[in-house]
């Protein structure tokens, strides 16, 4: 008798993301009940705040930012490249629309527009900077991108805390941009910033599925090496992906401010910490954009649920992070224990 007879059938592995996130929610249900509070209570709350119909514009609103942050984590990630720099990039955004709707002399659709095009153009030259650094300079992008955001996060808090301060308020934060500049509502707390996430999304799941591009990026991936033998020109490559990453950074930033805050108000962009989320969620999907889009989906109904939560139940939204955290710390071990095994 063969050996291949006598082998015990191996048990289906169970998809790890499906996994991370019953752990994740077993873990959290766990310290609920260890404080006193009722687990089941509280994530049915969570699924209340998240997905019932009333609540479905705040989620959305919620998701716009942070979709947008995970694609910016993704794109690089889907090339083996990894981009920290979201925070600075997403700061070089929000001020330079700002700017823009200020001082631009520009009529209402053109002004919000050229807003729009410059946060983009501004943030995306930020962040190819970290590329070029490696491929000119040896600098590791991990670093680069990391250390970039300290420079416009500070460069843009002394802007709107000295010279481009709002005198009436005496705030750290620009005047009140023009209504002309602001971008149209659709619903409740929705603008028509949620139809430019939607495009860039699909967009980017565009260019990952049926475009040369995308094809490279993924074989980059997998094996930089043979992308480079194949004639991927790698450094060029890099710099553009970088580029399109910190576009969809400013992106952000633009929406953030011509549709919520009306104004550049320094720490307002970073608060919700919009960034972190995104590369977890990013993480997640293994920078898949369509995954990734579905995961910033998730994390924002998290987001949003865990208000719902804290209101309703007096338990602390920082259940919700700590959701996150387990699920995304799970997949590095889930990971890591498949590579050393194999």
């Amino acid at each position: 008798m063969s050996e291949r007879s006598v082998r015990a059938p191996r048990l289906p592995r169970i998809p790890a993301v499906p996994l991370a996130i019953s752990i994740g929610i077993l873990i959290g249900g766990l310290l609920v009940l260890a404080s006193g509070g009722d687990p089941i209570a509280a994530y049915r709350e969570i699924l209340i705040g998240a997905l019932a119909p009333q609540n479905w514009p705040n989620t959305l609103n919620w998701a716009v930012p942070l979709v947008g942050m995970t694609l910016v984590a993704a794109l690089p990630l889907r090339g083996g490249m990894v981009n920290l720099g979201g925070d600075g990039q997403l700061v070089i955004g929000g001020l330079v629309a700002a700017m823009a709707a200020l001082y631009l002399p520009l009529p209402g659709p053109l002004l919000i527009a050229a807003s729009i095009l410059c946060a983009m153009v501004a943030s995306g030259l930020y962040a190819s900077l970290a590329a070029w650094g490696e491929t000119r300079f040896g600098i590791p992008m991990l670093i680069s991108t990391l250390l970039l955001s300290y420079p416009a996060i500070g460069i843009a808090s002394y802007l709107v805390g000295f010279p481009l301060r709002d005198m009436a308020t005496g705030l750290a934060q620009t005047r009140m941009i023009p209504d002309a500049a602001r971008l149209p509502v659709i619903s409740g707390p929705l603008n028509i910033g949620l139809v430019l996430m939607v495009i860039v999304a699909i967009a980017v799941v565009f260019y990952d599925r049926r475009m040369v591009g995308g094809y490279e990026l993924r074989m980059r991936g997998l094996n930089a090496k043979f992308a480079g033998y194949g004639g991927v020109r790698l450094a060029a490559q890099q710099v553009r992906v970088m580029f399109a990453s910190g576009a969809i950074a400013g992106l952000v930033g633009a929406i953030l401010v011509l549709g919520s805050l009306y104004r550049y108000q320094d720490g307002a962009l970073l608060t919700p910490g919009y960034t972190w989320s995104g590369l977890m969620a990013a993480l997640l999907a293994g920078g898949a954009p369509l995954g990734a889009i579905c995961a910033g989906l998730f994390f924002a109904g998290l987001q949003t649920g865990g208000f719902a939560m804290q209101r309703e139940t007096a338990i602390p939204r920082v259940l919700t992070m700590i959701l996150q955290s387990v699920i995304i710390l799970f997949l590095a071990i889930r990971h890591g224990v498949g590579r050393k095994s194999s």
